[in-house]
Formats: structure tokens, sequence, C-alpha cells
């Protein structure tokens, strides 16, 4: 990543952006294709199937798609691939990374559909930008960057679909934001019925609070308008903490308007689990002129992940990793500019063991909660058998569109990264831990992250998730043969 003479952010915080997107894996079965290195298709002797990043969902498909796209085009293509699934009485369900860890994007025996060439019309007078639903972020940051304009929010890492962003109600770091969807100001969408629909908060509104956060069920995204902000050169402030004491000093970070971007991290290491807290800030350089081209990060990132990885089964590397990040690191902090923080890949993040799977984990806790989430993870984390990596704490501001919404009220996010075995005994025991965990946290008033493992009770998701009940009745409304289905639906709200 371009900076003015300093390492990445990547580098210098050594995978700091790891909790915040999905990971890259392996080829899952022999003779497949790898998209970004996540997607996964294959076939065997028994039919086609589809994997996420979790390595863990090969699903039966009954055909995939990959329109080459956009505008009236994708209209007419989304029409009738849900014509064509209709009349067999099949699923559809529409993705462009399938960065999720669920079947959250795949539809069992259907008609899956991947979306991934980039359209982006800025229009600099109204600070926004029409983006087709399949861009990649990658592609937003390198329309806008020439013209002296950046996301206003974008989801970690640059590899994700921006309307797959809308439909999880994902976030980025920036703030004082709340999901990237606070920022769409419409869309445009085919609905089961064929019906191409403009929706936002004034117009078909209800439609536009079930396609915020609401998994792909409601409609097919063509096309958004998006805010945008100016880019800006940032300088970095670190500050380290007793880890009860970050929720007042990122409050204070949060509303402090010279800070537009921030979060935090906490320290892993079993034996002193979350004792300490450290809160990174940027703030606006006095030279905003001559604002540098976003790059991607280099090959520190790279060299930084081998120290990541070697966190496995060395709690010593943990402690070793956390003093660079608290106390090297920050000699080496200078300028960079927002979009080339924002322009980060997931291949940096590739484990490299075919034996092991990273899967995320994230956690909304209200402010004053936090303690209590710093108990719960205390008491459940270290017995478990999976090994604990990273977790980043964000900022995510209330959320009061939609139907499923992970955050209420104003929420410290913190997404948490762990490894595990790719065996069944592994996976037992991780649904044992996420099961504990989401008790404890539904207890302080907190929510957890729906497009990871599929570990919640049914129970857990309906106290998570108040209003998905009414979700549900809206979407059988408008989609009364179920045609746009995943495994978010069939495994939770199918049964609501």
């Amino acid at each position: 990543m371009a900076r003015t003479g300093t390492l990445s952010r990547r580098a210098l915080l050594l995978g700091a952006g790891a909790a915040g997107g999905y990971v890259a894996g392996r080829a899952w079965a022999p003779g497949l294709s790898q998209l970004d290195g996540v997607d996964r298709i294959g076939s065997t002797p028994e039919g086609l199937f589809l994997n996420d990043a979790s390595e863990l969902m090969a699903t039966p498909i009954h055909i995939h798609q990959r329109p080459a796209a956009h505008g009236d085009a994708l209209v007419e293509a989304f029409r009738a691939e849900l014509a064509a699934a209709q009349s067999e009485n099949r699923p559809v369900c529409v993705s462009a990374a399938r960065h999720s860890m669920g079947g959250q994007s795949i539809p069992r025996d259907g008609h899956a559909i991947t979306v991934d060439d980039a359209w982006i019309e800025p229009d600099t007078a109204a600070q926004t930008y029409r983006v087709n639903g399949g861009a990649r972020w990658r592609d937003v940051i390198a329309a806008l960057d020439p013209l002296g304009f950046s996301p206003a929010v974008m989801q970690s890492n640059h590899d994700f679909g921006v309307a797959a962003t809308f439909s999880v109600g994902a976030h980025g770091w920036p703030v004082p934001y709340g999901p990237m969807g606070a920022t769409v100001r419409n869309l445009r969408m085919v609905l089961p019925s064929g019906e191409f629909v403009t929706a936002s908060r004034t117009e078909n509104t209800q439609l536009f609070q079930m396609a915020m956060g609401g998994y792909g069920l409601t409609g097919l995204i063509v096309d958004m308008d998006v805010d945008m902000v100016p880019n800006q050169r940032l300088t970095t402030a670190f500050e380290t903490m007793p880890a009860a004491d970050f929720p007042a000093a990122f409050q204070a970070a949060v509303d402090d308007p010279t800070k537009p971007m921030a979060y935090g991290r906490l320290n892993v290491t079993r034996e002193t689990l979350f004792d300490e807290a450290l809160l990174i800030t940027y703030s606006p350089t006095e030279n905003q002129s001559d604002i540098p081209p976003a790059t991607e990060s280099g090959w520190m990132s790279y060299a930084a992940s081998y120290l990541y990885r070697g966190q496995v089964g060395r709690e010593g590397m943990k402690d070793w990793r956390w003093w660079v990040e608290t106390s090297l690191g920050p000699r080496f902090a200078g300028e960079s500019t927002r979009n080339s923080l924002m322009n980060e890949p997931i291949i940096t993040l590739d484990d490299r063991d075919p034996t092991r799977v990273d899967i995320l984990h994230e956690y909304f806790v209200p402010f004053d909660a936090f303690d209590g989430f710093l108990e719960a993870c205390r008491d459940v984390i270290p017995d478990a058998f999976v090994e604990f990596l990273n977790v980043t704490l964000r900022f995510v501001d209330a959320d009061t569109d939609s139907y499923l919404p992970h955050s209420p009220t104003p929420t410290i996010a913190a997404v948490m990264s762990f490894t595990q075995e790719m065996t069944a005994r592994a996976e037992a025991d991780h649904q044992r831990m996420t099961q504990s965990l989401i008790d404890r946290i539904i207890a302080i008033g907190g929510r957890y992250y729906l497009p990871y493992r599929p570990h919640a009770t049914q129970s857990q998701f309906t106290r998570a998730y108040p209003r998905a009940a009414d979700l549900a009745a809206l979407k059988r409304e408008i989609d009364p043969t179920l045609t746009l289905r995943n495994n978010l639906w069939d495994s939770y709200m199918a049964r609501l």
C-alpha cells in the first residue's frame, strides 16, 4: 500500500483487517475453479456443488450463471433466470464473491447467479456514485480516487461485492457511520415477480427496509446510488490502555470530528485475554494537496501474515505480536490516504494450510455492556479447541432502517478471527463455544452477526433478531413461491 515512506496499515498492525472481512482459503475439491480465492464451484459424479469461504458448505446447486451485463441487460438476465427457476420450483440466489461462511449466498439445488462486472458512474456535484450490484469495492476506489473522492463506507476488504455489503448489513471502520446501507440513497432491483422497482427511504420504503440487511431475500439488486466523501491524507495515532477503559476512549474518538477513521484491538493471549486495548485513530494532515493515488498493500503485508499465522499453537507469539503492534508499530506510523487505508485485498490473509480454515465471529455490544462482553469472552474462549487469532473493534451507529438490525443502538462491533481444524471434532466444539458466546452476548443486550457459521440455535436467532418474523411474513407476500432462498432462510427464517 502506498504511504509517504511508511508501512501499510496491514503490515504495521500485522493483520489488523483480518477481523474486518471474510477470509480466503483453498480449493475444496479436485478440478474446481477458484474465483478471487473464495468462490468455489466443483463437479462430482453426483452433480454441481458450490462452496463459500468456510470451506465447510459444499452445497448441491442446479446451475451457476455469470451474466456479463449491467443496466437493462442485467434486468432481463435476472428476469429470465427467475422465470426458469420458477418453472422448475427451484430457488435463486445472486452473489458476487461468496465470502459468507454458512451458505447465506448459496441456493440449495437452485440457480446460483454470480454478478461481478463493474460499472460506476460518479456524480461529484451530488457527492454520490451509481454502482452496479456486482462491482467490487476495489472497482469503486479505482473509479473515485482519481476524482478526489472515497466511499463514505465500504466493507473491509476491497474484494467484496457492493450489493452484497448492503444485503448483509455490513459496515466499515470510518466513523461515525452505521452499516454501509445508511449511505445508500436508493436502489433498483428485480422482485421475484419480475417487476423492476426503485426503492429508497421515500419510495417503496418497505422494500428498501427489507432489502437492507435482508440477505437477498427481497429482490435481485441491479444498481444503487451511494454516498461518497472527499479523499483525505491522514496521519495515525496510537493509544494503549486497560481494556475496561476502551469504551470511553473510543466514544471520545467517534465524537471527535477531526478523527474520521478509528478502530481498536484487544490482546488475545489466553492467560491475559482482553486485559489490554489499543485504540488507533486517523486525523487529516495540514497538507491536503497532491494526494497520492491509492494502491494496494505491498510485500510487507504478505510478510506480516506469516507472523499472524505463527500464533497458531504459540502463546508466546501472540504476546510478541501484541508488543510489535503496541510498541514497535507506532514508531513506524506515518501518513496515508483514506482510500489507500481501505484498499486491502483478502489474499494477504490466506492461511496456506489445507488442514485448517479461518472462521469469523462478530458481536455487536452496547457501549455500557462492554465489560460484560470482556467477561463472557474470558469465561468461554480459553477452553475452546479452536485457536483465537485476532479481534478488531469498530464503531457502528444505530441502524433504524432494516428488519434484521445487528445494531439497533450504537455499538462496539467486535470482529473475531479463529482458526480451526477441518474436522468434525473441531466443528462440534466450535459450535458449542459459539452458542455459549451468543447466549452471554444476548444476555447483556448485544447481538451476533448472521453471515458466519450457522451455529446459533433457532431460539438464539429469534432472540437476537426479534423482527425476523415480520420480515419473513413480508417476504412471503412478495415472494409466495419462495423463489429467493439461501441457507439463512432454509435454516432459520423458514421456521418463522
